[in-house]
């Protein structure tokens, strides 16, 4: 068919299309060459589009449930426990984004109580904006994470799970913990293309001064994006890299293998 001058694929069977665009979809979620009806989309798409939307609702208005959302073996196997910040539900949370930035005195009083100081990686996990990507992405890379961590002697501080959290609260772990490095396992802003989207942001000695430019991030850890496992493997290098520079943030380039490497 001819469009304009230019072949169109939309309307020919998939096998039909040139291998060059069957491996262009392969490697993005983005809907390409759906199709359509007229000028508009077709209904099986329009049908996905709201389901998709339906899930990033549901993504970000969900509370975390530690009983629910880990299974007893990963809340046994690293004692994992609850805190939250001065957001006293979702929807504050969602008003006052900087209630999710700060933990409440006795917040404080029992984050230090129940974790060491000084270790060389501190972990946390927070909701963030999808409680989904926490539930699918979370304990797997945690997994992987512990191990890495123990294969390089590396102290680990105690790990817990942060409700209605965002990305400030590494300043103030780093000012109660003071690890080497903090790395926050965090739930992404759904979008259409995946609900369970989930960001690493890591930063060296973290403090209250710290803003975005001090920390680094790594995304889109989910199925088909960056796998846990790849993701793993580029935390830990990305630590080591903070470690050995002492710092992090926009002073600290990622060292990334090339797409042949991959």
């Amino acid at each position: 068919m001819e469009e304009d001058g230019l072949l169109s694929f939309h309307d020919l069977p998939e096998k039909e299309w040139p291998e060059i665009v069957r491996k262009i979809r392969a490697r993005t979620p983005a809907r390409l060459m759906v199709g359509r009806a007229g000028a508009a989309y077709r209904t099986s798409t329009q049908m996905d589009l709201r389901e998709a939307h339906a899930a990033a609702r549901d993504a970000v208005c969900e509370e975390l449930d530690l009983e629910r959302d880990f299974d007893a073996t990963c809340t046994n196997q690293w004692s994992l426990f609850e805190m939250c910040t001065q957001a006293i539900d979702k929807d504050q949370y969602l008003l006052r984004p900087d209630f999710g930035r700060r933990f409440s005195p006795e917040t404080r009083a029992q984050i230090s109580k129940h974790c060491s100081t000084g270790n060389d990686l501190q972990i946390i996990i927070g909701d963030g904006l999808s409680v989904a990507a926490v539930r699918t992405q979370a304990p797997p890379l945690l997994r992987l994470l512990d191990e890495g961590a123990r294969a390089r002697e590396w102290s680990l501080g105690q790990v817990f799970v942060i409700r209605h959290c965002r990305v400030g609260i590494l300043n103030e772990i780093g000012e109660l913990l003071a690890p080497k490095v903090a790395v926050l396992l965090i739930g992404e802003r759904p979008g259409l293309a995946t609900a369970e989207s989930l960001s690493a942001y890591m930063a060296y000695q973290p403090r209250k001064t710290h803003t975005d430019a001090n920390r680094n991030l790594i995304s889109n850890i989910h199925p088909r994006g960056v796998s846990t496992q790849r993701a793993s493997s580029r935390i830990l290098n990305l630590a080591a890299q903070m470690m050995a520079v002492s710092t992090s943030g926009c002073l600290l380039r990622e060292e990334v293998p090339t797409l042949d490497e991959i």
